[in-house]
């Protein structure tokens, strides 16, 4: 594409301020109260500078940053992108200046994205092309004048609480940094820091005369922290060594330094009353009730039922103003806004709205009292996943239980089920319009395109719109960067995107050239497994990762396990198909477009090979997208081998139940071929964290735990987050999936060649004791898994292309 081209691409889009925002009550005065604790403007500029220097260091004197006032921008956040005015060779080519530093990288990265065809994601996910980049004293220019890209609205949020435990746990500084360079580039200027909380509440919870012990049985292990700190479960996985503790706590501290440095604003965690056991005999006047049990197999005390504080007793407020405080002692007055779930699947004891407002401004006191400019930031996905509860009545008693202005709801899953549109705008709360896409990390091509080009920008220019931000709050990071790109554009976009012709500059950016077959892939994945309109919150349900637990001789939907029903209903309450759908006697992997569409579209990426056989960018694509259409293919056949089987069968169900298992293998050398599906990158990344072999056995249980069982067996049930965080990942597949379905298989052929009863409950005893075995690795072995790659995926993906699709490609 030409810079001309380009240029034009991005001037239809310069973004304009929205004025309702400005009307908002407290908002603006947040805002200026937020750029009064900003390091100054020189720190931020040099941080902008590191950013550039570990993107493109060649290039570092090549461009000349600078901060400018909120004036230069019409009152709002902008970055200017303009031709620097050289007198001599040795000047900067390109002046970028911002209202922060986050301003002044999200420019550079529009800048080298629309006018030089650059591109840039997780390493995970391909990583960067920066290729196409033109060498010192060749950059392009930008149009006489320059241009500004203002913001619609104040932030650009990120992160989900569970994140920390889906993707980040195992990460050191060195990743960290990445990702914060990341961040920056994509403009998100209000992320979660949720890091260290452990050893903040260590202190706290000490100086109320909880003890060590006491807190060893209270904090999880560290793949299971979000769900301690939400309440959910104590205990499971750990306890926490205090090396733990002290290494987290310094890297929160660089986190949070770095993400100032950087004009970002720290979100930081605050008391949602979830105490340890112990606080309820020390303090025997407070009002502590035990919860009920979440996702236990058998309500198991070792692990459920936790206390929670009453928000309206008066020791609520004490630890609330205390955890605040101690968190400005350790990192210093650097936010106002604070995260608080109190009632995230924690459904309050009575609907009376007097008792719910009341519930709000107790939590809020809490808050306030440890900063008295403190904001209230609370995920909304309490109004989608209990919304039989969450009546209009009830939700105005929340939202108005704090002043206006200081409580900022996440609208956390608006790409596919908005609950602006239904709630009057939050009754007049601001809120942000979030995307939520992702759980369990789990790694499925998937998305709603139309709905991210559009919602945003829908929800903004509505009637009393009460919308300050748009956000990213998926599980889990790392996968469908086309997804996360175009989410994070909207932070900047004024207007809808016409995401095909979008999609066309994406591709050329990605892969450093223009390919016509991958243009025309492109389209097929836009009009495919990027159009999503069912509704369904997407996990991936595939086969080959979450099994189905289910005794097929029973011809019935109802034989499906019971376990994989509640884990539907408790994990993602609301309209949602799990394993079965409606009016089917089977179970049902999520599948809303055809395969065979996906398929051609393989077909004509792999015809590009030759042309990106040396990106990165492609060659992780092309696995992906070879990997769906093989395990969409494998719920087929999974179908054709328990239809055999019911048809009593031997000969067919032994031919589609071998290349069932035979798929999961070849999809697994597939994987391996790429350096980002590999399981031993987990396992190798939590056992690095450990200072003694004692916290390398825990490291590694919790890492093998997380993305298998999950949770909590007895001798014959899986637990009921069973495969809820899969993965396909090279080594996963083989040693994890592969046996599961083998020994499923073995009892499934025993039933038809005795002519007896598939005995499920004998499978699933035998299941669980290989999963726990695998589990606990130390105890039957000490395998390795891979973390480099093996093979070439442009040929594996040829030739499975070739045994499973029966199509010889163009050579």
């Amino acid at each position: 594409m030409s810079s001309l081209n380009l240029l034009f691409f991005v001037l239809i889009f310069t973004a304009l301020p929205h004025p309702f925002v400005s009307k908002l009550e407290g908002i603006d005065v947040l805002l200026d109260r937020l750029d009064s604790k900003r390091v100054n403007s020189s720190v931020q500029e040099s941080a902008a500078k590191a950013v550039l220097q570990r993107l493109l260091p060649t290039h570092v004197n090549s461009f000349h940053f600078k901060i400018v006032s909120k004036d230069v921008c019409g009152g709002s956040s902008c970055f200017l992108i303009d031709n620097y005015k050289r007198t001599s060779q040795n000047e900067p080519e390109i002046t970028i200046k911002g209202t922060t530093a986050v301003e002044i990288t999200s420019g550079l990265h529009w800048y080298i994205k629309y006018w030089c065809g650059a591109h840039v994601s997780w390493e995970k996910t391909g990583g960067f092309q920066i290729a196409s980049v033109p060498k010192p004293g060749s950059l392009p220019h930008v149009t006489d004048g320059g241009v500004k890209i203002q913001r619609p609205v104040p932030w650009n949020y990120y992160q989900n609480v569970v994140t920390s435990s889906y993707s980040y746990v195992w990460w050191e500084w060195e990743r960290w940094e990445k990702e914060i360079d990341w961040m920056a580039l994509q403009g998100i200027n209000l992320p979660l820091a949720f890091n260290g909380q452990e050893a903040i509440w260590q202190k706290v919870f000490m100086n109320f005369n909880v003890t060590m012990e006491d807190l060893n049985d209270f904090f999880s292990g560290p793949a299971f922290l979000a769900w301690a700190r939400m309440g959910n479960l104590h205990g499971w996985g750990g306890p926490l060594a205090q090396n733990w503790l002290n290494q987290q706590l310094v890297l929160q501290k660089k986190i949070v330094s770095r993400m100032l440095e950087l004009g970002m604003t720290p979100v930081l965690p605050s008391f949602a009353g979830n105490v340890p056991a112990a606080l309820k005999k020390i303090f025997p006047s407070a009002n502590i009730t035990r919860l009920g049990d979440w996702n236990t197999v058998d309500r198991n005390p070792r692990w459920c039922c936790t206390y929670l504080l009453d928000p309206t007793d008066p020791l609520f407020v004490e630890i609330g103003e205390a955890f605040i405080k101690q968190q400005i002692a350790e990192y210093g007055d650097v936010t106002d806004i604070y995260n608080c779930d109190t009632f995230n699947e924690n459904t309050p004891p009575t609907n009376d709205t007097n008792y719910i407002s009341s519930l709000g401004a107790a939590v809020y006191k809490a808050m306030s009292e440890g900063d008295k400019d403190a904001v209230w930031l609370m995920q909304g996905w309490l109004f989608y996943s209990d919304s039989a509860f969450w009546k209009p009545p009830q939700m105005k008693a929340l939202l108005h239980s704090v002043p206006l202005g200081k409580m900022i709801v996440l609208d956390l899953f608006a790409e596919v089920k908005p609950i602006w549109r239904t709630s009057s705008q939050f009754y007049g709360a601001p809120y942000v319009w979030c995307m939520l896409h992702n759980f369990g990390g789990n790694i499925e091509i998937y998305g709603i395109l139309d709905s991210i080009a559009s919602g945003p920008v829908d929800a903004r220019v509505s009637e009393n719109s009460t919308m300050v931000g748009v956000g990213m709050c998926m599980e889990g990071i790392e996968q469908n960067p086309v997804v996360y790109e175009l989410m994070s554009e909207m932070a900047f976009r004024n207007e809808k995107v016409q995401v095909l012709e979008w999609l066309k500059t994406y591709a050329h950016r990605r892969y450093g050239k223009a390919v016509p077959e991958v243009e025309a892939t492109w389209e097929i994945l836009y009009h495919t497994v990027y159009n999503c309109t069912d509704g369904i919150a997407d996990h991936n349900t595939d086969f080959i990762v979450k099994f189905p637990d289910w005794d097929p001789s029973l011809h019935s939907g109802s034989a499906i396990s019971k376990r994989d029903q509640m884990h539907a209903l408790h994990v993602l309450p609301g309209p949602r198909r799990f394993l079965s759908e409606e009016n089917s006697d089977m179970p049902q992997a999520h599948l809303w477009y055809s395969n065979q569409e996906l398929i051609k579209g393989l077909k004509l990426f792999l015809n590009a090979g030759n042309a990106l056989a040396g990106s990165a960018t492609y060659r992780y694509d092309l696995v992906d997208i070879t990997r769906q259409a093989l395990s969409k293919l494998a719920n087929q056949v999974y179908m054709d081998a328990v239809i055999a089987f019911q048809h009593k069968d031997a000969s067919a169900f032994n031919i589609h139940s071998q290349k069932f298992l035979q798929l999961i293998k070849d999809i697994d050398e597939l994987l391996a071929s790429n350096d980002n599906f590999l399981l031993g990158t987990w396992l190798e990344s939590a056992k690095k964290l450990a200072t003694n072999p004692s916290e390398m056995i825990q490291y590694e249980y919790n890492a093998r735990t997380q993305v298998t069982m999950w949770y909590d067996t007895n001798i014959t049930t899986q637990s009921k987050l069973h495969d809820y965080a899969n993965k396909f990942w090279s080594g996963l597949l083989v040693d994890y999936y592969l046996p599961r379905a083998s020994t499923y298989f073995d009892y499934m052929s025993k039933s038809l060649r005795e002519k007896s009863e598939f005995q499920v409950d004998r499978w699933r005893q035998q299941w669980v004791f290989i999963s726990i075995s695998w589990q606990s690795n130390w105890k039957t072995g000490t395998k390795n898994y891979p973390i480099r790659a093996k093979g070439d995926s442009i040929a594996i993906a040829k030739v499975l292309y070739d045994k499973y699709f029966g199509q010889q490609l163009i050579k």
